[in-house]
């Protein structure tokens, strides 16, 4: 398993295609608490799943002022045809030229798969990681821990 960012780091920024012609960096949520879910693959069972959950429990975390990116390998029209599916409320994010780029910058790659770890990070507003977790890949790691930590940042 990686050996993802941890607490009190700085988040490296990065510009991600959302859509074909339509690029996000992080440092536009800057002065804001920013999720970042890195997840292996759109259409997998696990990841169906976890989206699903993120995108339910979207409303708590916009009451903390929270944005939410996923992020993975797939190619924007892959994103795009799973989040109308799914009929997800945030962005998915292409790491997906050079492949992977992010997602290693993260420490949240699996160099053997060629695909993201299912890696959770929540970024203070200032862009510093204030809690991250490396799920096992077979496992939908909920939210429990991104609700801590957000209402670790409101106190």
């Amino acid at each position: 398993m990686s050996k993802i960012l941890t607490p009190n780091t700085l988040a490296p920024d990065f510009t991600l295609h959302v859509t074909a012609d339509q690029t996000l960096s992080l440092s536009e949520l800057k002065g804001k608490p920013v999720i970042l879910a890195f997840y292996p693959a759109d259409w997998s069972p696990v990841c169906g799943d976890q989206v699903a959950l993120l995108n339910e429990v979207l409303p708590e975390f916009r009451k903390h002022g929270a944005g939410l990116l996923g992020i993975s390998v797939d190619g924007v029209w892959c994103h795009d045809a799973f989040s109308a599916e799914r009929k997800l409320h945030f962005p998915l994010l292409a790491d997906f030229e050079p492949k992977g780029a992010v997602a290693k910058q993260y420490g949240a790659y699996r160099e053997k798969d060629g695909c993201c770890e299912r890696a959770l990070f929540v970024l203070d507003k200032e862009g510093i990681v204030a809690w991250s977790y490396l799920s096992p890949v077979a496992e939908n790691p909920g939210v429990d821990g991104i609700l801590d930590a957000l209402e670790g940042l409101s106190k």
